[in-house]
Parts: structure tokens; C-alpha cells; sequence
């Protein structure tokens, strides 16, 4: 992708762009990612990357020379953790990511806390950020807000990186990520994710994690998906429209044990009544989506299970201690994917890949 610049278009003009035309705004000259803010941004050859400089970043990690040598990558940088939507996983995954590579992290997760109580706009809360630190990790029920404020970020005389840690119902681009690299992880032994059979199960209609995922998914030659749920929480035709576009194979159906048998990984997800309006949620029957102890035999010994967390019902407890179970991997993924994203934002991925090669390989 030849890369654009935001403060060379109009925040009108972007606006109308397609998903697939925004990407290139958002990458540094060299192709490596500045704002990280939808999933359209990323190419196969940036997954790759993103997964390889993960994997290496985890295993400098496992020695205290390594640990020293990544902590000292980003010393001189400082994050905001601007967290208005509450969140405990992508919150801490991203702490510790900025702690990984040393940088020094400040953190507003309740706009109470803030100026915003005295009548102060979300645009000049960003905005007085942007003064102190280097990089806004940002997360918000704003549909939309982060693509703003990259936007407005650009054309000021102090632009800086704004990392999406989800937006409304829209997409939350470094979820799919983790959730990438977590099936690559799981399939390295098996050709990778090429031509695997993906379910997505639940709450698909409000979704952000499976919206961003679902597309990511189609750089990935003959994947199949399926789509999982009660008919008033199934995919939105937006999502399909893009499948179709890509020409991805998938299936969107109610019955759930009828897919288990082809599953090479069950993407489980909890309804997201926060966003219910007339207590919608409360009327949906999902008992029939949830994944329980018996349907572990209904599945192949290489299906993995994952679930984005926090989970109620949907996955049983007794399903922990299976080894296809893989949403505890999943979640400590994220801490690696995100410090590759960071370090790769900061231009320090090469760093990382030389101390690999010299110390171990």
C-alpha cells in the first residue's frame, strides 16, 4: 500500500472513504504502521511481520539479559492509556507491552477524573494529551472517535500515534491481531491458517473483535468461516459484503452442534448487552451457544477453542483444563502482539531482530 497523509485530506473527504482505501493513511513511509486504528490496514505481509517480531520479542523476554535489552528500547518514550470504555485484559496487555519496551505510561480511565467534568470536549482532552506523550493508546464506546483524532492529531503541529484499543461497536483491530497470532501459533504444525474452517459463535451482530478478525482472516488462502447465532444477534451484511468482495467461502447458520465436527477453531464470544438499548439481549434464547464439557468429543483433538474474554456462560468451566482449550494463550498473546506493534510503530524492530540473531538463533 503507497501510503497517504492524513493532514493532505479533508476530515470530510475521509470520512466518505471506503474501509479499504483509509489504510495507507495510516502507515509510515516505509510501510510500517503509525496509527493502528482498523483491520483494513493490514496486508499479509504486515501479519507476518507483526507475528514473527511477536514471536521474537517473546522469546528475547525469557531471559533477564533479553528483558534488560527490551526495556531498554524505549526508555525516551512516554504512552497515554486514555481507557473511557472500562476494560481489564486490553488495558493491562497494553501496560505491560509499554512496560516490555520501557516506556513510561500514564493512564485516564475514568473521564470523571478529567477536565471533561468541567465541560471540557473528548477532542480537547485527546488534544491536551497529545502535549505530554508520545503515543495515545485509546479506548472508547466513540464509533469512529480514534479514526477523528488521528485525523486531527495529523494536522496539528504535534502529531503522534493513536493505537485503537476498540471504538463503539465498530472494530478493535489489535484484538485480531492477538487472535492472528494465536491461531498461527496453534497451527504452526499444520500448514498454518491456510485453508482452516473458522466459527465464530455468539453475539456476532455487535461483535467488534469478530468484525476486525473476520477480515483479517481473508488474507489467508481458501480459510472458511461460519457464522454462529440466533438470527437478532447474527453477522451484519456489511461483514458478508466484504467476505464476498474477498471471495471468501462462508456459512451463516443457527445450528451450532452441526459445526462443531468441521471447526478447526471455535471462535466463542459473550453477548454484548452493553450496548443494549431496550433490554434486546434479555429476550434472545442463546443456552443453545454455549460450549459445555460434552462437546469436546464433537471436536477434532487439533480444534482449538478461543474465546476474546471476559466470557459468562458460553464457554463451561470444565473445558479450562482441556489442552485444545487456547482463549489463556490467547490472552498473554496479546501482551506480545501489542509489544510488536509498539516497537514496530518506534521503528525499533530491526533492533529486535539483530539481538535475535546474535544471542539466539
Amino acid at each position: 500500500m503507497r501510503r497517504q497523509r492524513l493532514d493532505q485530506i479533508s476530515w470530510e473527504d475521509f470520512q466518505k472513504l471506503p474501509l479499504s482505501k483509509k489504510g495507507p493513511y495510516f502507515l509510515q513511509s516505509d510501510g510500517q504502521p503509525y496509527h493502528v486504528l482498523i483491520a483494513q490496514q493490514f496486508d499479509r505481509a504486515s501479519l507476518d511481520h507483526l507475528c514473527h517480531l511477536a514471536t521474537r520479542i517473546r522469546r528475547i523476554a525469557k531471559s533477564k539479559q533479553g528483558m534488560e535489552f527490551l526495556a531498554g528500547l524505549l526508555p525516551h518514550k512516554r504512552a497515554m492509556l486514555d481507557f473511557s470504555q472500562p476494560s481489564s485484559r486490553t488495558f493491562l496487555s497494553f501496560y505491560a507491552a509499554c512496560q516490555i519496551l520501557g516506556l513510561k505510561v500514564a493512564e485516564v480511565r475514568d473521564p470523571a477524573t478529567s477536565s471533561e467534568m468541567k465541560g471540557e470536549s473528548r477532542e480537547d482532552s485527546v488534544r491536551t494529551f497529545s502535549s505530554y506523550f508520545d503515543m495515545i493508546i485509546m479506548r472508547t464506546p466513540l464509533q469512529g472517535f480514534a479514526e477523528k483524532m488521528a485525523w486531527l492529531l495529523s494536522n496539528t503541529e504535534r502529531p503522534i500515534p493513536i493505537i485503537n484499543a476498540g471504538s463503539g461497536k465498530d472494530q478493535h483491530p489489535t484484538q485480531a491481531l492477538l487472535d492472528i497470532y494465536t491461531l498461527q501459533r496453534s497451527f504452526e504444525k499444520m500448514n498454518g491458517i491456510e485453508g482452516k474452517t473458522i466459527v465464530f459463535v455468539g453475539d456476532l451482530a455487535r461483535g467488534r473483535t469478530v468484525r476486525s478478525l473476520s477480515y483479517l482472516l481473508t488474507k489467508y488462502p481458501n480459510v472458511t468461516q461460519y457464522f454462529v447465532a440466533p438470527e437478532k444477534l447474527q453477522i451484519q451484511q456489511d461483514v458478508l459484503d466484504q467476505l464476498d468482495a474477498a471471495g471468501v467461502t462462508y456459512h451463516v447458520t443457527q445450528d451450532f452442534e452441526a459445526v462443531l465436527p468441521v471447526a478447526d477453531a471455535i471462535y466463542m464470544t459473550r453477548i454484548q448487552d452493553e450496548w443494549d438499548e431496550d433490554g434486546e439481549s434479555q429476550r434472545v434464547d442463546i443456552s443453545k451457544y454455549y460450549f459445555k464439557a460434552e462437546h469436546l468429543a464433537q471436536i477434532k483433538f487439533s480444534t482449538i477453542i478461543m474465546h476474546p474474554l471476559p466470557r459468562r456462560q458460553e464457554i463451561a468451566a470444565a473445558v479450562d483444563h482441556d489442552p485444545r482449550a487456547m482463549y489463556w494463550r490467547q490472552m498473554r498473546n496479546g501482551m506480545w502482539v501489542r509489544s510488536a506493534l509498539i516497537a514496530s510503530i518506534f521503528d525499533r524492530h530491526e533492533e529486535i531482530d539483530a539481538y535475535y540473531q546474535r544471542y539466539l538463533k
